[in-house]
């Protein structure tokens, strides 16, 4: 063979594999960005000719199908209208996707992302997606919205053993059979609230894992306590001398609390609010774009945990500058509930085939150990005295045991966001009710937990 021919036959061999390699690339390695790419409409023309899996509540509730358009098209149907909008989110040529029918699109469309689904791949599409089975609870569900009554702000429950959400609602909500009308927003992941005294719980979890301090342990609850150079009122003034950790969580003495995270430090504070989940996108089966991280905020920047403009004092009884989500607050209690393992939540309990066989099942995953079992144990004995006999009794429920914390959030404008964290041997919520004039957390959002964890079964 002479050497022309080799240049020849090599030059082929050349050609041929950049033509495999960029058709891979499109085909197999980079077709799921393709897919999600916003502007490529005609991936969302060719899905209406697969026959999208059905998205379905604990319980078997359809909360979202699919409906013939004709012409071997489908569109989708949500028959419990706005009540699961913002978990399941939908589906538009017009919109493109948000909520589980986004983060789940591939399997929804019947596309795997291994060495079978490659092969689909090439193939041709499926014609018929699979179906999710998720973990929400759609009584409890329904509970809180209810309980908000039309209220802006948002309720989440998890299980405290396995962070499988259970209720993810807020209001307000949208029909996501309308999506051009669609508003969004969903205020259980996206909204950013000054947590009030619910950020006690966290405080005093680093306090008691420490060592530095026990239940027992006494500060002084003095009104106008000077806090990082200014004074540092009490709720309604009081005056509370020096108290046991117990009664200044019990009664939610601001300037206890205060003097611990001053004395904790900037570095301690940040270090548990990181292993609590802070200052990240929590690890939600749910598109990023539609979460936000809790931590210190100006605008829209999300300052270091050990900043300068950080009031250390202030913040850890949930004033300055911080803000978080009520999914991020629904997993304070959860850890804590959990003997001080924060799992991570999910919303999809299995993955089946158009035949009804479970081909994956998210298995419940720890996130990490937040603080010890002891600590844990500790704290929540302190917990259930606030609803025992302190401003969470209004969450109180007849032979289950609830430990939890109330918060006050003021606005500034006369108004406040009212919070309730807690949590039972089943079940962890939070619930915030935003921008109410009069009224406490104790009196607003925690009757609302306890209707929530009563539907749960807790």
């Amino acid at each position: 063979m002479n050497a022309s021919v080799i240049r020849l036959f090599a030059l082929v061999v050349v050609l041929f594999a950049v033509l495999v390699a960029f058709t891979s690339r499109w085909t197999v390695f980079e077709a799921q960005a393709l897919r999600e790419n916003p502007n490529n409409r005609r991936v969302l023309f060719e899905e209406e000719r697969i026959k999208r899996g059905v998205i379905r509540a604990q319980d078997g509730t359809v909360l979202a199908g699919s409906r013939a358009l004709g012409n071997h098209r489908y569109g989708r149907r949500y028959p419990l209208g706005d009540l699961f909008a913002h978990p399941v989110g939908y589906t538009s040529i017009d919109r493109g996707r948000t909520g589980l029918e986004e983060f789940y699109n591939d399997p929804l469309t019947g596309r795997r992302n291994d060495a079978v689904g490659a092969l689909e791949r090439l193939l041709g599409p499926r014609d018929v997606g699979d179906d999710l089975q998720t973990t929400l609870d759609e009584p409890a569900q329904q509970v809180a919205q209810q309980g908000l009554g039309g209220r802006s702000g948002a309720v989440v429950a998890l299980d405290v053993e396995s962070g499988a959400v259970r209720v993810l609602w807020a209001t307000p909500s949208y029909d996501p059979t309308r999506p051009a009308e669609a508003k969004t927003f969903n205020r259980a992941t996206q909204g950013r609230f000054p947590p009030g005294s619910t950020m006690k719980a966290v405080t005093a979890a680093a306090a008691l894992d420490t060592g530095r301090y026990d239940p027992s342990s006494t500060v002084s609850g003095e009104n106008g306590k000077v806090i990082s150079g200014a004074p540092l009122n009490n709720f309604g003034g009081q005056d509370f001398g020096q108290v046991d950790l117990t009664t200044a969580l019990t009664n939610s003495v601001n300037t206890v609390w205060a003097e611990i995270g001053e004395k904790l430090g900037k570095g301690v504070m940040a270090d548990y609010m990181r292993d609590f989940g802070f200052y990240e996108d929590p690890p939600l089966d749910y598109p990023d774009d539609q979460m936000v991280p809790s931590g210190e905020y100006i605008g829209d920047r999300v300052l270091k945990p050990t900043s300068d403009r950080i009031d250390v004092g202030r913040m850890a009884i949930g004033q300055d500058k911080l803000l978080v989500t009520p999914l991020q607050m629904a997993t304070v209690a959860q850890t804590i509930g959990n003997g001080g393992v924060r799992m991570e939540p999910r919303l999809v309990e299995s993955i089946l085939d158009p035949d009804g066989r479970t081909i994956d099942e998210p298995l419940p995953k720890e996130a990490q150990r937040v603080i010890s079992a002891d600590s844990a144990a500790q704290l929540g004995d302190m917990m259930r005295n606030v609803v025992r006999e302190g401003t969470g009794t209004a969450a109180a429920l007849g032979g289950v045991e609830v430990a939890g914390k109330t918060g006050t959030a003021e606005l500034g404008d006369g108004s406040d966001d009212l919070w309730f964290i807690g949590f039972t041997d089943k079940a962890a919520v939070a619930v915030v009710v935003e921008r109410v004039t009069g009224g406490s957390g104790g009196t607003v959002a925690a009757p609302i937990a306890k209707q929530v964890l009563e539907a749960l079964g807790s």
